[in-house]
């Protein structure tokens, strides 16, 4: 997307991360990507079912450990930050955002 052009799930908005956020963010994806491609090797290999849904469970906790990870960046950086601007409807997104990840 171009500069004027913008996601309109983001906003506009970007987040400089440290470079060890990146790369803890990402080491955390990476895992999750890789049993994913364990899983369809499953499948491929005719494995037991109870045996798939142990590992996508699996995923689903690597995925909420990176969400969790996720959040707490943004809660200790973005919504702090905003706050203390005066950016009171920070909370308001912080609210929706929660509200999606509890469904």
């Amino acid at each position: 997307m171009s500069e004027k052009q913008t996601c309109p799930h983001c906003a506009g908005r970007k987040k400089e991360r440290t470079q060890e956020e990146k790369d803890a963010l990402i080491r955390r994806l990476k895992l999750a990507e890789g049993q994913i491609r364990g899983i369809q090797k499953m499948l491929e290999e005719d494995a037991y079912c109870p045996d798939i849904l142990i590992q996508v469970s699996a995923v689903s906790a690597a995925l909420n450990s990176f969400n969790r990870e996720l959040l707490a960046c943004h809660i200790r950086s973005c919504v702090s930050e905003d706050i203390r601007e005066g950016k009171d409807d920070a909370i308001d997104e912080f609210v929706r955002v929660l509200q999606k990840l509890m469904k």
